[in-house]
């Protein structure tokens, strides 16, 4: 069975994004916020080309690995002042 075009840009974005978490914090912020807008681009080509199935994988993968930036913007989202760490 071979594997599909989504597939394989998926598993491209999750190199990069470890590569990038080993980054020092500071240089993190422009590659992150690039992976960040370009994941639910990626999980909706999956979901459409390949099944609801491999969306789910794909979407519980991109929360897992940017689940502090996501409840940052959840909690300015609700009007709160989250703490950034230094």
């Amino acid at each position: 069975m071979p594997v599909s075009l989504p597939i394989l840009l998926i598993c491209l974005w999750v190199v990069i994004a470890t590569a990038v978490a080993f980054m020092p914090m500071r240089w993190q912020y422009p590659p992150g916020i690039m992976l960040l807008i370009a994941a639910p681009i990626l999980i909706g080509w999956v979901w459409i080309a390949d099944g609801w199935l491999w969306g789910l994988a794909a979407m519980a993968g991109f929360v897992s690995m940017f689940r502090n930036p996501l409840i940052y913007f959840w909690k300015r989202f609700r009007g709160e002042q989250p703490r950034v760490p230094k």
